[in-house]
């Protein structure tokens, strides 16, 4: 059974850090890629990060050069260290192998972890 955990969220000050942690089970995790959504209350689901097979990574634009997503596949784990945390940065994370692969509506669902950044 596939399964990832999303670990990590709190609440923090504007200027602050988190760092995320989804640990994974039940598939090839080196050959996946990993991805952090979020959705914040009244707003849809959006892609923050991607963390590629090949070592690669994408940032949406509102987060490049504040947070970084990182992977050890020995330890099946995705991280993503969010730096100078803003206000519009508090929602649920969510972690997602493969997205392309998913429906729309399962990418934003589960348990996720709250991030909360007060001003």
């Amino acid at each position: 059974e596939v399964q990832l955990v999303e670990s990590g969220g709190g609440s923090v000050q504007a200027g602050g850090s988190l760092r995320l942690t989804c640990t994974a089970s039940g598939f090839t995790f080196p050959d996946a890629q990993i991805s952090w959504y979020r959705r914040a209350p009244g707003k849809g689901c959006e892609l923050v990060s991607n963390a590629n097979a090949d070592g690669s990574t994408y940032y949406r634009n509102n987060v490049k050069g504040r947070f970084i997503t990182s992977r050890d596949n020995a330890k099946r784990q995705v991280f993503l260290q969010m730096n100078s945390l803003k206000s519009e940065d508090s929602a649920v994370y969510y972690c997602v192998k493969n997205p392309a692969s998913m429906r729309w509506v399962d990418i934003c669902a589960g348990q996720g972890t709250q991030v909360t950044v007060s001003s």
